[in-house]
């Protein structure tokens, strides 16, 4: 079966599952939400970073992007659906390639629509201090937003398919970004600025403090995503479905 045909089958089961659609929009609201209420304190110190106020959503839009990326992948495990896929295109790095795709394309499609509003909603919050955005971090944020929220969706998805567990999969991954890499990043040096979540965020920034600037942070989340998906490739092509 050619890779247009495998992609299009694997978009027809995401469109058609709610839980798919309702992950894809809350991306967008919770990320828009939380960044409109972290805008509102302005702060008064040289530390203050309105570009990050104005995307600090992000932390939470994106355990929405790694359901989405957890459950497309999850329901091959469920009722023998794997098996079935499988019948039908036997070439399983095919498979696995037009699954990842169709999570990535509508992920960066909802991440990008959701950097554009984020921004909008962002600068009407912070008023007067969204004169200090430039206009170059704030076009990097827009499209490191949607870069970033579809490389967690597809590092979800890689760590799925290794695991076969949809609750496994968000059982760490959901208590990793909202406690290890804020707790104990914080105590644990530079060292934290390598973790996938960290080292994406840096594009949320005007002017990042850490080890990595905003491109070469990107890079590293880039890295573990391939290595989560190169992971879950070995695991559909050498596992039994």
């Amino acid at each position: 079966m050619a890779f247009t045909a495998v992609l299009h089958s694997e978009w027809i089961k995401i469109r058609t599952l709610r839980s798919q659609l309702v992950s894809l929009c809350a991306m967008l609201a919770a990320t828009a939400s939380f960044s409109a209420l972290a805008s509102l304190d302005t702060g008064d110190g040289a530390d203050f970073d309105p570009l990050f106020s104005a995307f600090f959503g992000v932390s939470f839009g994106q355990i929405a992007a790694i359901a989405f990326g957890t459950t497309a992948v999850a329901a091959e495990f469920h009722g023998g659906a794997l098996r079935v896929s499988l019948t039908a295109v036997p070439q399983r790095g095919r498979w696995f390639a037009a699954k990842a795709t169709a999570v990535a394309v509508p992920a960066l499609a909802v991440g990008l629509v959701t950097g554009l509003v984020t921004l909008a909603v962002g600068r009407a919050v912070l008023g007067d201090e969204a004169a200090g955005l430039s206009r170059g971090g704030q076009l990097r944020a827009v499209v490191g937003c949607g870069v970033y929220l579809m490389l967690m969706a597809l590092f979800a998805a890689g760590l799925t398919a290794v695991l076969r567990s949809g609750v496994a999969t968000l059982s760490i991954l959901v208590p990793f970004l909202l406690l290890v890499s804020f707790v104990v990043g914080d105590m644990s040096g530079g060292v934290a600025d390598l973790l996938p979540d960290r080292a994406g965020q840096a594009v949320l920034h005007e002017n990042p403090d850490g080890l990595l600037g905003p491109w070469p942070g990107l890079a590293v989340t880039a890295a573990w995503t391939a290595a989560a998906l190169g992971a879950g490739a070995w695991s559909v092509l050498c596992r039994d479905a």
